[in-house]
């Protein structure tokens, strides 16, 4: 008998098994820290924005980010990629250029002459000798001949600086203006001080102390103040710093920095537990692994490269805020500086963000993703009512007057209906109560206009309460949120009844002869002179077209307060076939927001403001899902890329990331507070998602291509699902969502009223 054939397959099959174990090897192994640009987005400044962004290195949600500075001091945008000089490193906790820093310090190496002043000491350096990814940066500072790096922890970093021998080698501690102390230990070798510096959202005791481990020889250390160099070695003023003169030249100096809004024994805790006697390669190490671990939980394949880098640059965004705001005591106790009273209190705390951007998708990606998280993050919203008595709506650190609405109260109903505890839901329902009773220390905290919208149902156009039509809508989508938790908590009927009523307010702003939302007057006739397109005005950062869209609980009743299904899609398909027309009179000029709608020829759509960001998905609620589908699709493939111009307007601590996450994934939370996502179009061929329960959720989109963006046929688990939305359960409890993808559209598949996404005229509260 001829064994060699049988032989012949028993081999090729072993190297058809072993090929493909070793595929999904590499699949799982697949270094995808290398796919995340950090510098996507930075290519901005004030008249245009393509992102508005830093290169952040740092860990998810660190404590600290450390960013390389090419503007001056105190500058919001402190990286654009057209710059050519760099004038430090910078320790930053800035979540804007429009918020902009506080506790900033920076450290710059420099060679032969001694200068410190900002100016002089910056160095002429090319993207071509950068080298930018979360867990490290490296920058050639030409001027200087100095190679500096840098890898982070959550609330310090190392650094490692390689000098040149010819000249004499210097360390630059800048710790800005705005209140400032430095001073050298010459018995441990480390520099200490604070940084007071801030643009608000701070008690008059705030201080980030900071604490530089030097490991090289010192020749000497000289502290100075505004333009002045002293013999001292300690100064306390408006501006100091410090000069560092290294005893020999041309060695690798080695840098641990950590610091702490608690104290110097704090800081220096989190420099020994966070690094201790690690070298660089270690640190950077565990740096590489968090960011792995945490871009791994979702794994996709297909799709081209670029777009693949465009997913995990993004998905990196989205994992840095809200930042983490409290440290481990001695006794490994969690506490936090109070950026609210100024106290060292137990628990949990997180800041620098604004719930007007990321209350849209940014924290449902955390009920999804990030469950445990997203319950401490209730927890310090807890501690932030008890320590200030209101709600934080924009935090950084503290309280700050920016945007608008009552968001808080979304992202803690999102939270609590899809079924994350172990935080004192009572507290904060009660303070999202207090919210809507009037305003806070603030007008963005509470309700700035409370006492018309409660007695008129709206907030008036002439009563000096500006961006009021998007306030009222704004509110009234709250109220939905509170009649939800209400009924979630069991409370009395009446007060989930009197917000469910509340929640249809946006009736009130709605121009039956325009069909868009419009100001009213006191006396309850509308604005006029009307004009759709005028930007800020009655809107916030944006113009009629682009808010009459924010009726997220309800898309059934604003489509019949249009005329119907097919009034509501011609709305729907004017603000993309009208000319990116715009009125500016309120501003006075054209804001970036308006130049970044201008200029993507997508007519009035802005995508790069978060108002309309969901409006793409809105054809599903009126039967025609495949225009969400090829829409969606050229969204993706039009406005975002992997490169310094590569976001569309501001990124936003996360959100317009969290859009494009959501997206490629293929499905967007149109409305928090309720459990379902509404179906887009998935952008690659699969996407696994590692949910923190141990369950594993895969979207498949067969046949899928660039002109391939409907879906003719869906199936959950193998089953036929015509549904145009997903069930938040259904995604925790595993499983497969299939897609059969095509270059035609499904006219009958999702049409049907009973497969369309959630609206409250349709699906009253019981």
């Amino acid at each position: 008998m001829n064994f060699l054939p049988i032989y012949r397959i028993i081999v090729c099959m072993a190297f058809i098994w072993a090929s493909c174990f070793s595929g999904v090897n590499a699949q799982h192994q697949q270094d995808l820290v290398q796919l995340v640009n950090p510098l996507m987005g930075t290519m901005s400044d004030f008249s245009l924005s393509n992102g508005n962004t830093y290169p952040a290195i740092a860990t998810p949600w660190g404590m600290n980010f450390w960013t390389p500075q090419t503007g001056k001091n105190g500058d919001g945008w402190t990286y654009n990629y057209t710059a050519k000089t760099i004038r430090g490193i910078k320790q930053t906790h800035q979540p804007s250029p429009w918020i902009n820093d506080y506790g900033a310090f920076s450290l710059m190496p420099v060679t032969g002459v001694p200068v410190f002043d900002q100016e002089k000491r910056a160095s002429w350096f090319s993207h071509k000798a950068e080298v930018a990814r979360p867990d490290y940066y490296s920058v050639y500072l030409a001027d200087h001949d100095v190679q500096a790096e840098v890898t982070p922890t959550t609330r310090g970093a190392q650094f490692r600086f390689h000098y040149p021998e010819a000249v004499d080698n210097y360390l630059i501690v800048d710790a800005f203006d705005g209140g400032a102390y430095i001073e050298y230990l010459p018995e441990e070798n480390r520099i200490i001080g604070y940084a007071k510096n801030n643009h608000g959202g701070v008690p008059e005791n705030f201080k980030n102390y900071f604490v530089i481990q030097l490991t090289g020889e010192v020749d000497f250390v000289k502290a100075w103040k505004g333009d002045q160099l002293t013999e001292q070695s300690a100064l306390e003023g408006n501006h100091v710093g410090a000069l560092i003169k290294f005893k020999e030249n041309g060695h690798r100096q080695q840098v641990k920095v950590a610091s702490s809004f608690i104290s110097y024994e704090q800081a220096l805790l989190n420099l020994q537990r966070e690094i201790g006697n690690d070298s660089f390669e270690q640190t950077q190490t565990k740096a590489h692994a968090q960011w792995q671990k945490e871009l791994s939980r979702i794994v996709v394949s297909g799709g081209t490269i670029e777009e693949q880098k465009t997913f995990y640059s993004t998905l990196y965004r989205l994992l840095l805020f809200p930042r983490k705001f409290y440290e481990f005591d001695q006794n490994e106790q969690m506490v936090h500086y109070s950026p609210y009273n100024g106290e060292i209190l137990p628990g949990y705390m997180f800041t620098d963000n604004g719930f007007w951007d990321t209350f849209r998708a940014v924290f449902p990606f955390f009920t999804l993703m990030y469950r445990e998280m997203d319950a401490q993050i209730m927890e310090g919203l807890v501690n932030t009512y008890n320590e200030s008595g209101w709600l934080p709506e924009w935090a950084s650190p503290g309280h700050r007057d920016c945007m608008i609405g009552s968001n808080s109260a979304v992202l803690i109903t999102d939270a609590y209906v899809k079924g994350i505890r172990g935080y004192d839901i009572e507290t904060l329902f009660d303070a999202i109560i207090k919210n809507t009773k009037g305003h806070g220390p603030v007008k963005s905290v509470g309700r700035f206009g409370a006492e018309f919208y409660n007695t008129l149902g709206y907030v008036p156009y002439d009563v000096d309460v500006k961006e009021n039509t998007a306030r009222t809508l704004e509110y009234a989508y709250a109220d939905f949120c509170i009649a939800v938790l209400a009924d979630s908590l069991g409370k009395a009927r009446k007060i989930r009844q009197r917000f469910q009523q509340r929640s249809q307010n946006y009736h009130n702003v709605f121009d039956p002869e325009t069909k868009w939302m419009r100001g009213k007057n006191k006396n309850g006739t509308f604005q006029s002179p009307f004009n759709p397109l005028k930007w800020g005005d009655a809107f916030t950062e944006g113009n009629s077209l682009h808010y009459t869209w924010s009726v997220f609980h309800d898309i059934e009743g604003l489509m019949k307060l249009m005329g119907g299904e097919d009034a509501f899609v011609a709305k729907l398909d004017e603000v993309f076939e009208m000319p990116p027309h715009y009125d500016a009179s309120y501003y006075g000029f054209p804001i970036h927001e308006i130049r970044e709608m201008q200029i993507v020829n997508m007519g009035n759509y802005a995508h790069g403001n978060q108002p309309i960001q969901h409006m793409l998905y809105l054809y599903n609620y009126a039967a025609k899902p495949w225009e969400s589908q090829q829409k969606v699709r050229e969204v993706m493939r039009k406005l975002y890329q992997p490169t310094p111009d590569g976001y569309c307007g501001d990124e936003d601590n996360g959100q317009t990331s969290a859009w494009y996450v959501f997206s490629a994934m293929g499905f967007y939370p149109v409305c928090p507070g309720t459990t379902q996502y509404v179906i887009g179009s998935p952008l690659f061929d699969k996407v696994t998602l590692q949910l923190e329960n141990g369950n594993t959720f895969e979207v498949e989109a067969k046949d899928n291509a660039p002109n391939h963006p409907f879906i003719q046929k869906a199936r959950l688990n193998g089953q036929r699902y015509d549904h145009t939305f997903i069930e938040h359960s259904d995604i925790l409890k595993g499983g497969k969502l299939e897609f059969q993808m095509s270059d035609q559209p499904n006219y009958e598949r999702g049409t049907n009223i009973k497969n369309r996404p959630f609206s409250m005229s349709r699906d009253v509260l019981q």
